[in-house]
């Protein structure tokens, strides 16, 4: 891991309390499923089980399902194969359409890009890094528009990743259930003894500063937490983390380890992911490729709790969080929205 900070770091969103606290509380719109297409492999029988599960729980129209083919077995998608699977899918996808949902968990990248980007914004070499180095900024990243395809030509994209059916049926039903819950909760910023991997926690204490009273937030200098049963937010920084099972998190949380790998979903030296899933959690974030520990590659804790609080969807709240999103992967139920507020329009499935 690169130990050097990038000097352009951009801090917390708002830059004085004074503006925080009325941007806390006011309240945006979520995305919704006329709003998500689903991308499904044809190819693979898990992906079309997934898929179908999907469309019913959250009442995805039809014509929001996208139909491609590739070999499942891929856990890296070459770069051809996957510049025609994308034209396909943007022939079949409709102009309202802003972001995708993926339904499988074998294939996470594409050539150098987390897979998840590269639907989102296309395949380009701009998003990769050998070294340390920079890669190209998302114009979604902290960002108060509501469309992102409308205003920034990208569609945002989170994998519905599990080992297996029941386990991806598990994260789609946590998702469902955290609608418009409002859950009583904990935000856990831990600074760990991980000094690389650490580098988030310059961050912790605005973020304390700025959600006083507003949301309970616990920063925390220690490697893990356990026995706790309010989990809303987890974020840390280790290649493992210890005891998460022994935790209960809440309806639509989400928790993520900044480390190099924890993006390879399956068959890493490193804590996938996948594990925050199997644990409770409704969304996490992860490297599929050497990142260095650029604080910009990872989620930013107070950008991502400051949306999901106002209402956005877990897709929006935490895509807005990572400055440059090239080498890592989102998996979740993309459309909870525990903090939202249902209105007419929004039950009848419109936006």
């Amino acid at each position: 891991m690169h130990t050097k900070l990038c000097t352009l770091l951009i801090l917390f969103i708002l830059s004085t309390p004074a503006t925080a606290v009325p941007k806390l509380f006011s309240p945006l719109p979520a995305l919704l499923a006329n709003d998500l297409a689903v991308i499904v492999n044809d190819s693979d029988p898990l992906s079309l089980k997934i898929a179908h599960y999907y469309q019913q729980q959250r009442k995805i129209p039809p014509q929001n399902i996208i139909h491609i083919h590739f070999n499942p077995k891929y856990k890296i998608l070459p770069v051809n194969i996957f510049k025609k699977i994308k034209q396909s899918v943007d022939k079949q996808t409709p102009s309202n359409i802003q972001a995708f949902a993926l339904t499988w968990m074998q294939t996470y990248r594409v050539g150098c890009m987390s897979i998840t980007t590269a639907f989102a914004a296309g395949f380009d070499q701009s998003f990769c890094a050998i070294g340390c180095k920079k890669t190209q900024p998302s114009p979604y990243y902290n960002s108060e528009k509501n469309k992102p395809f409308n205003n920034y030509k990208w569609r945002p994209t989170m994998a519905l990743a599990g080992k297996n059916f029941n386990a991806v049926k598990a994260l789609i039903d946590r998702g469902v259930a955290s609608d418009y819950s409002h859950p009583q909760g904990t935000g856990y910023l831990l600074s760990t003894s991980d000094k690389a991997r650490n580098t988030r926690a310059i961050f912790f204490p605005q973020i304390n500063k700025l959600f006083n009273k507003l949301w309970p937030i616990e920063t925390l200098k220690q490697d893990y937490i356990e026995d706790r049963q309010d989990v809303m937010f987890y974020f840390t920084g280790k290649t493992h983390v210890k005891k998460i099972n022994s935790n209960r998190f809440r309806p639509g949380a989400v928790a993520d380890h900044l480390t190099s790998a924890g993006g390879i979903l399956s068959g890493s030296k490193q804590m996938s992911i996948i594990e925050w899933l199997k644990a409770g959690a409704t969304g996490s974030y992860g490297a599929v490729i050497e990142p260095c520990n650029f604080v910009e590659k990872f989620p930013h804790p107070g950008i991502m709790m400051h949306y999901y609080l106002r209402g956005n969807s877990l897709i929006e709240a935490y895509w807005k969080s990572v400055a440059w999103p090239g080498q890592g992967i989102f998996i979740g139920e993309p459309l909870a929205k525990p903090f939202a507020y249902p209105q007419k329009k929004q039950d009848l499935g419109h936006s």
